[in-house]
């Protein structure tokens, strides 16, 4: 694609990439194919092709209106489209400079402020949801079905192995919404890994990496966010970890682009570029381990949906179903397995009629062989799919903990 940027954008570093990676596009339109986005609403600005071509529209110095920044919302940053790609195409980083570009040009509404403002005050802060979380719990039985689906059932969380005598050591990460969700999570995760000698120390406290405020328009408070994870991290770092180990495949894609994000902050890039490095998904974990100390009961059909930060933001296709196979799990096929299923993060809380309308496709692509179970690897995807089924959705690492 040729770019004619101003000269104002090709002097920043931001600037210089974009335009490398415009200049990759030829646009062929194989990303419109697999953008759920495209499929849904047919609209060439609400594909790939027409995002990257707004973005350069944007950079070439034309004028960007609040209809430009609706159909940069509207992705889902799911990157199925750079894994369709020919070309090779760094939408996702694209993207994330387009969004911001258009945000510092474009007022967005008072509701639009108000709602984002919500989101990251409450989700982003542990004890704050964990406490707004636990008032729905209480009055859970009264709320009508749809509503009820929503609020997932309490849980109790157990005690932490006590496995600090390994010598092989890992941070794992607690993230800010899945302790209150579902702590049975990493507590499950913690003891697989115990039973393979290798000591899970918990992240205390748990924080939010900086994921939420950097999808809800708030580019400078999620730097923040980053560097405090980072000085936070950084003595488990000196003492030697092997790695960061997440849960959550939505945290585990956004901190390996630590590196990315502060590229160009002197103080913080080296470590936020170490930090990246060694994170790691519980799933890159165990593939490269002896499984034969775990066990795993399943009497049912199992059905797996592969959150897109796994499948497409991290690469990591095929990983957790070879884990299954390894442990004699047999997984239903499933239909249109690379599409997403709404959830994205915030996403279904910004744009719940389109995460609503993908999250009934994908219940039933996972349905279709009538499993007894539904498993994830992303506590977005399992919380968004719960509420669209009877069949139970859990996070696949608890189930080799059975």
């Amino acid at each position: 694609m040729q770019t004619r940027l101003t000269d104002t954008f090709l002097a920043t570093g931001f600037g210089k990439r974009a335009d490398t990676i415009l200049r990759k596009c030829v646009h062929c339109g194989f990303c419109n194919a697999t953008c759920p986005t495209y499929q849904l609403l047919g609209d060439e600005l609400d594909g790939p092709r027409g995002r990257i071509y707004q973005i350069k529209q944007l950079l070439e110095g034309n004028t960007t209106t609040r209809e430009t920044q609706t159909h940069l919302d509207r992705c889902l940053t799911c990157r199925n489209c750079e894994t369709t790609c020919p070309s090779g195409v760094d939408y996702g980083e694209l993207l994330g400079i387009g969004r911001e570009l258009v945000e510092q040009t474009v007022s967005r509404s008072p509701w639009d402020r108000f709602r984002r403002w919500c989101i990251r005050e409450t989700l982003a802060y542990p004890m704050r949801f964990k406490s707004l979380l636990r008032l729905g719990q209480l009055f859970r039985p009264l709320a009508p079905v749809k509503l009820r689906k929503l609020i997932p059932a309490y849980q109790v969380a157990a005690e932490w192995p006590d496995s600090i005598r390994h010598s092989r050591k890992v941070l794992l990460l607690q993230g800010c919404a899945q302790p209150a969700l579902s702590p049975s999570i990493n507590q499950a995760a913690a003891e697989v890994l115990d039973r393979l000698n290798i000591y899970a120390i918990p992240e205390t406290p748990a924080a939010c990496c900086g994921a939420l405020h950097h999808h809800t328009s708030a580019q400078d408070e999620a730097l923040d966010f980053i560097r405090h994870r980072i000085d936070a991290w950084w003595p488990y770092v000196e003492d030697g970890i092997e790695a960061i180990v997440s849960t959550a495949s939505g945290c585990g894609v956004h901190i390996k682009e630590y590196g990315l994000l502060l590229a160009e902050d002197q103080q913080y890039r080296d470590k936020a570029a170490h930090i990246s490095s060694i994170t790691r998904d519980i799933a890159e974990v165990l593939i490269k381990e002896d499984l034969s100390p775990l066990k795993a009961s399943i009497s049912h059909a199992v059905a797996y949906h592969p959150p897109c930060t796994l499948q497409h933001g991290q690469g990591l296709s095929g990983m957790v179903e070879e884990i299954m196979k390894r442990m004699s799990i047999d997984l239903t096929a499933v239909k249109d397995s690379h599409l997403c299923c709404g959830s994205a993060g915030s996403y279904s809380l910004l744009n719940p009629r389109l995460a609503t309308r993908l999250g009934i496709q994908k219940i039933d692509c996972l349905t279709a062989a009538e499993p007894g179970l539904i498993i994830t690897a992303n506590i977005g995807c399992q919380l968004h799919l719960g509420s669209k089924t009877d069949i139970p959705v859990r996070h696949w690492i608890e189930l080799l903990n059975s």
